[in-house]
Formats: structure tokens, C-alpha cells, sequence
């Protein structure tokens, strides 16, 4: 650029000079000019006819030229002709002075922000270094689990984990994109990274957890798409409106109609008759069942110990709702609230919701929904809340599952007393549930009617408990105080949500099968804990699996909940002796209680060693769920403090009726005496967060459950027979 005004700058009065060094680099003569003539040559005939070339002098540009010049590039880097000229005749310089000068700058510039950049790299390339040499020595040091020698590469799964890891976060980021891209387009976005999408949930273990919050579901986190659904848009609000009260008119009819539209169905539960539906509501407002999915509907009463009123608020405040149905809501988010209601309650109110319902096993995949929720009271006084799908308004058009008008009437009876009739009506595709669940999942009973009843009655019955404030004080077991029997029940409360919202097989985490035997899988995740309140810092394993036994439910519940029987199956209490410390009776079945037990162990280390456990019971299933507890910690809680602090790490056990025959023959109907039975243990593998999981880690969590399995089996059929 310089060559190609070389004959112009000679025939100029005066010419810039030009470092031969790195433009970048500043000089002191950086911004001088040259003259073309010598300042003092001589004129006219004094001239030497042979001159010789002499030095040329240099001008230094002033001060306020170069921050004249500075100020304006700031502002404009790139002058123009015009405005170099204009430049020049304000600072008394030449037009080309001012034009190299912003050229030497452009470059200086240039060169220094490349110089910067040099240094980020410089910077990440050794950080990669050192994490390639980290990897590499793993690797060098690994062992097999299972027989102690170097493990070869494809053992290597706490390696692959990581990346799986890393697939797991941008597949969540691709979803979450998408759902925003479809906001604003109108319809989702494909990606060219379809391919991760497509991975198999069962296999792509999450590393990111968010911190725990009231709502269930937000216990382990997960920046899925269920969390990135849009809320609706100003012109589908009027849409939702009206497919909302066309919802509450079905629900209602549903509700009171007679046996023309229900039938008797298994465990006395009514079942929806589908003919006469369509015939009953044939412009249905979600249109069609969508191809491979299946109905199922039933409808169930209860009459429970609470006021119509406050069942109304628990209903409506998705914490308290997704709280009291833990075992069956694993997750629940409301996304935008259209109406409040009027009157100061609840009478009108509408809200748009996600929610992930679940059975408590890993093997059984949750159903998703998106959907308006809709409470209103009817001219006879009785209150009725409806859910009904918005799939129109997803970002992806495909479902799994969709709910048609579901909910529940709540009628007013005396003394605090509500009479309940629940309706749950689903479209679903659930080939996806393992073999032994089918059946239980088929006949309604996993996510029917009748589950959410018995679980709410027995949930109010709990709550009846914990305000309770005539104790006898005749048993030495029995907390009499009143403060101390709240504090320990929601600590209670809070392990048992832990130990649903992790035991599932929800879309905000996934498991890993570490072996393959048949129903006998145990899957495994883990989780990093930092400064989270109750929870221990470091780096957690859960592991669960799910099998059948040839054993009645009940009697599987009473053996595991019984303390006297714990030596038998408990591997941490070391064979000793447990002995119940205190006791809260939770409801009318002897089974519904909160207890805090001591292990007398052997073992010195663990003669001090105390657990809270609750176990609950209903028709559709049992729960016996404990965790090891600081004896320090529980003496505060007992005295009435505050509970949010204890770290709980839950582990125990789910029941459900149902398996397949005994001696591995046909399917039984539900209910016939087997149980299926899960098992789920949260162990501390590493205090220090930022520690990597070992492969000796998961191999002995892995021994662990397995282990507990083989003890319950012997133990309860032994009883059985």
C-alpha cells in the first residue's frame, strides 16, 4: 500500500516515514512527520550540482494534534476524505500526515488486541493440558470393580459418564432454544443436533442439580423442556378460556352422572364406559385420541377430614399441591396465572401448569402434561377444580400423555368434613413401562382415581396428626409436645419428598443400568451438593431397582417397618438390636406413623447412631422411608426448633400390589398377592464436592442394594410360608 504512493510522496513537499519494525510496537518517532526538503538547503544557483543525500529533519506532532486525533478515532476510526481534510486544516497538518497516522493506529490497535487474545488461548490451552493429563492418569490408574486388575477402556464408565454428562447439558439447551424459538416462530425448531435428543434417558446419567425448593421436582433440578414451556400467548389466552369452561362443564356431568357412564372396574374403582362417552360428548374440545395412545379413566369418592376451603387452597398453590401427592406429582411448575378469582378466593381462578406424575420405580417412565387448571363454584355451593391439556400450544407436537377433563367436586359436609369425587381421564402411551409394572399400570390403579383419593385421605389424616394437641402421655414413646411433634413430621415431610422425587423415573434426572439381570437392574445417579440446606456436601450415589415378590403387600410393609426385624435386612445396623425412641401415630392404621429409632450396634462407631423413619400406608401402596440422623441435630428438633437445617440423606423402600405369578407364571389380575417391591438407598460417597465419583464407589453402593434385595427376599417369603 506504502509502494503504490511512492512516486506521489517524493513529488510532495513532505513525506511520512514509516517504521520498519513491528507496526505495532510503539516508538517515539511513532507519530513524527519527515520533511520531503532539508529545513536550511540552500536555493537557486547556490545548489551543489552533485548533492548528496542528506538527513532529513523531523517534526514531532503536538500534544493536542495526537489527542485531537486520538478523540476522533475513538469516535470514527475509518475517516473519510472530507473528514481527514477537515482534520488536517483544524490541526495544521497535511491530509496525507492525518491519514497515515490513523493507519499506524488501525494497526497498532489490531495488534494489540491480538495480543490479548494470544493470551486467553495461551491461557485455555494450558487448562485443557492439565485436564488431558488428569484424564489420562485416571485412566492409567483405574481398576475393574469386579476383579480388581486394570480396567480395559470400555469399562471406563465413570469416563463416559462425563461425556454423557456434557450430551446430557446440550441436548437440555438445544430443548430449551427450541421451546423459545417456537414462542416466537410459531412452530418448533429442528436441529441439526437431533441426534442427541434421541438418546436413550435410561443411560444419560445428569450432572446438573438445582438447589431444593418447595416444589417437588426441583429436589435434583433439571433445565429440560418441561421447564422451558412458554407461557401461552395473548391471542391463545381466549382459546384457553373457553376450552377451560367447556372442562368444567364435562367434569361436572362426569361427576354426577349415573351408571350409564361408569361401570365397576377392579379394587372397586368405576371405570369411564367409552361408548357412552363419545355418545355423552361427541365434540370433545381436544379433538381425537391421537394414534397409539390409550384411555383410561375412573372416577372415585372419599370422604376426608378437611374443609372444603382449605382443600381448595392446597389444590391451587402448586407447592402445597405437589407436597400432599409426592408419591404421585414428582414434578410441578405453574407457569402463568390468568385469574386470581374473585371474592378473595379462589372462585375463577385459572393457571397455566406443568406437571410429571410418577409411579416410584425407575422402570415405569412418568407422564408429562401441560395444562390449564380451572376452579370455580357451582350455583349448589360445591366446589370443582378441572386440568385439561393445552397441547396445541406446546413447542413439540408429539405426547406421550394428555389429560382430558380431570379433577375433582369437594363438597361441603359438617364438622370440617369434605366429601371428594375425583376423576382422572387420560390419554396415554405407556409401551414404554417395564413388563412387571404393565399390569399394574394397566389396570388404572398406578395413576388413577383411586390413588389420588387414598392418598389424600390418608395426607389429611396427617395433617389432622400434627395439630393434634391432646396427647396422652402414658406411652414413653409418644412426643406430647406440641412444638417438638410439628418439627419432627416436617422433617419427616421433607424426607419423604426427597426420597419420591428421586426414586421415579422423572425426565429431571436418568439412570444408568449398571448390570443386566433381568427385573433385577440396579440403576445409579449421582448428584454434587455445595451449601445447600439439608443436604450433605459432596458428591451422592443413588441407586435403586425394583422386583417382585411372591408376598402380600401388607406383610412386606409390616416386615420392613417393624424395628424389631430391621438386624434382619439392615446391613448399616450391623446385626444389633434397633429400639424405637419416639413415636408419632399418623392416621387410624397403626402403620401411619413418624418414629425415631436407635441402633444399638456392635459396632462403637455406631452405638450412638440414630434414624428417622416414616412409614404410610393405604390401598394403593406403602412407603417405608429412614435416614440416618445427628443425635444432636434430633435433640433440637425434638425441643421445637427448626428442621430445615438437619441434612437427610433418604433411603427405603416403595410397595405396590401386582406382579406376575408365582414361579414365573401367567399375569395375575391386580392385586392377586404379589408385591412389587423398590428399593432405593442416597449414600455420601465423597464430602468434598468438586471430588470425582470412583469406580470402587459404585461397585460398593452396587453390592450394597443387592445384597439388601437378597436379605428381603429370604426373609419375608420365609415368613410368608
Amino acid at each position: 500500500m506504502f509502494d503504490s504512493h511512492s512516486h506521489m510522496l517524493d513529488m510532495s513537499p513532505h513525506k511520512t516515514t514509516f517504521s520498519e519494525a513491528d507496526p505495532g510496537k510503539p516508538r517515539d518517532d511513532e507519530y513524527e512527520t519527515k520533511s520531503g526538503t532539508d529545513l536550511d538547503a540552500p536555493s537557486g544557483d547556490d545548489q551543489d550540482p552533485n548533492p548528496r543525500p542528506r538527513k532529513k529533519g523531523y517534526r514531532r506532532h503536538t500534544q493536542r494534534q495526537i489527542e485531537e486525533m486520538e478523540a476522533f478515532f475513538k469516535q470514527c476510526p475509518h475517516p473519510d476524505d472530507k473528514q481527514r481534510k477537515e482534520l488536517s486544516r483544524d490541526l495544521g497538518l497535511e491530509p496525507l500526515q492525518v491519514k497515515f497516522w490513523f493507519q499506524n493506529k488501525r494497526t497498532q490497535m489490531k495488534t494489540q488486541h491480538e495480543r490479548h487474545e494470544n493470551s486467553i488461548l495461551k491461557a485455555e490451552n494450558e487448562k485443557l493440558r492439565a485436564e488431558n493429563n488428569r484424564y489420562k492418569e485416571a485412566l492409567t490408574n483405574a481398576t475393574c470393580p469386579n476383579c480388581g486388575g486394570p480396567a480395559a477402556l470400555g469399562e471406563m464408565s465413570f469416563d463416559e459418564q462425563h461425556l454423557r454428562i456434557e450430551n446430557a447439558r446440550l441436548r437440555e439447551e438445544i430443548d430449551r432454544i427450541s421451546g423459545i424459538a417456537a414462542k416466537y416462530v410459531g412452530k418448533p425448531v429442528t436441529s441439526s443436533y437431533s441426534n442427541l435428543s434421541s438418546l436413550n434417558n435410561n443411560h444419560m446419567p445428569v450432572g446438573n442439580y438445582g438447589a431444593q425448593s418447595g416444589t417437588v421436582g426441583e429436589m435434583y433440578g433439571g433445565s429440560d423442556l418441561f421447564r422451558s414451556l412458554p407461557a401461552p400467548a395473548d391471542a391463545d389466552k381466549p382459546m384457553i378460556v373457553e376450552l377451560a369452561v367447556a372442562a368444567m362443564e364435562e367434569l361436572t356431568r362426569l361427576a354426577q352422572a349415573g351408571d350409564s357412564l361408569w361401570v365397576p372396574g377392579n379394587h372397586h374403582c368405576e371405570i369411564l364406559n367409552e361408548e357412552d362417552y363419545l355418545r355423552t360428548f361427541p365434540s370433545r374440545g381436544l379433538g381425537p385420541k391421537p394414534l397409539g395412545l390409550r384411555s383410561e379413566a375412573s372416577r372415585e369418592s372419599v370422604v376426608v377430614i378437611m374443609n372444603h376451603i382449605n382443600l381448595i387452597d392446597i389444590l391451587m398453590d402448586v407447592n402445597q399441591w405437589s407436597t400432599m401427592f409426592c408419591g404421585i406429582v414428582s414434578r410441578a411448575l405453574t407457569l402463568e396465572v390468568l385469574s386470581t378469582g374473585v371474592a378473595g378466593n379462589y372462585n375463577g381462578a385459572l393457571q397455566v401448569m406443568s406437571a410429571e406424575f410418577q409411579v416410584p420405580s425407575p422402570l415405569v417412565p412418568t407422564r408429562e402434561n401441560y395444562f390449564v387448571r380451572y376452579c370455580k363454584q357451582q350455583p349448589d355451593g360445591i366446589w370443582a377444580v378441572v386440568d385439561v391439556s393445552l397441547d396445541n400450544l406446546r413447542p413439540s407436537t408429539i405426547s406421550r400423555s394428555r389429560r382430558r377433563p380431570s379433577g375433582c367436586l369437594i363438597q361441603e359436609l359438617p364438622n370440617g368434613y369434605s366429601k371428594v369425587t375425583w376423576i382422572e381421564h387420560v390419554e396415554v402411551d405407556d409401551r414404554a413401562v417395564h413388563s412387571i409394572y404393565k399390569t399394574l399400570v394397566n389396570s388404572g390403579l398406578a395413576f388413577g382415581a383411586k390413588r389420588w383419593v387414598a392418598t389424600l385421605d390418608r395426607q389429611c389424616e396427617r395433617l389432622a396428626s400434627s395439630m393434634a394437641n391432646n396427647i396422652p402421655a402414658g406411652n414413653l414413646c409418644v412426643i406430647t409436645s406440641a412444638e417438638g411433634r410439628k418439627s419432627m413430621l416436617k422433617l419427616a415431610e421433607r424426607m419423604v419428598i426427597s426420597y419420591c422425587t428421586g426414586v421415579g423415573a422423572s425426565t429431571a434426572h436418568a439412570w444408568t443400568t449398571l448390570s443386566a439381570t433381568g427385573c433385577d437392574d440396579v440403576r445409579v445417579m449421582t448428584r454434587k451438593s455445595t451449601d445447600e440446606p439439608g443436604r450433605p456436601p459432596g458428591i451422592v450415589l443413588s441407586a435403586a431397582t425394583s422386583f417382585w415378590l411372591p408376598v402380600p403387600p401388607k406383610r412386606v410393609f409390616d416386615f420392613l417397618r417393624d424395628e424389631n426385624s430391621r438386624n434382619e435386612w439392615d446391613i448399616l445396623s450391623n446385626g444389633g438390636l434397633v429400639q424405637e425412641l419416639a413415636h408419632i401415630a399418623n392416621g387410624r392404621d397403626p402403620g401411619n406413623c413418624v418414629s425415631l429409632l436407635r441402633v444399638n450396634s456392635t459396632n462403637s462407631s455406631q452405638s450412638n447412631m440414630l434414624i428417622l423413619q416414616e412409614s404410610c400406608t393405604d390401598s394403593t401402596g406403602s412407603y417405608v422411608v429412614y435416614a440416618p440422623v445427628d443425635i444432636v441435630a434430633m435433640n433440637v428438633v425434638l425441643g421445637g426448633g427448626d428442621p430445615d437445617y438437619v441434612a437427610l440423606l433418604p433411603s427405603g423402600f416403595a410397595i405396590l400390589p401386582d406382579g406376575p405369578g408365582i414361579n414365573g407364571g401367567s399375569i395375575l389380575d391386580v392385586g392377586s398377592g404379589g408385591s412389587l417391591l423398590t428399593v432405593a438407598f442416597q449414600i455420601l460417597v465423597d464430602s468434598a464436592p468438586t471430588a470425582k465419583l470412583s469406580l470402587g464407589s459404585v461397585a460398593t453402593v452396587n453390592s450394597l442394594i443387592k445384597c439388601t434385595v437378597e436379605r428381603i427376599k429370604v426373609a419375608v417369603i420365609r415368613d410368608n410360608t
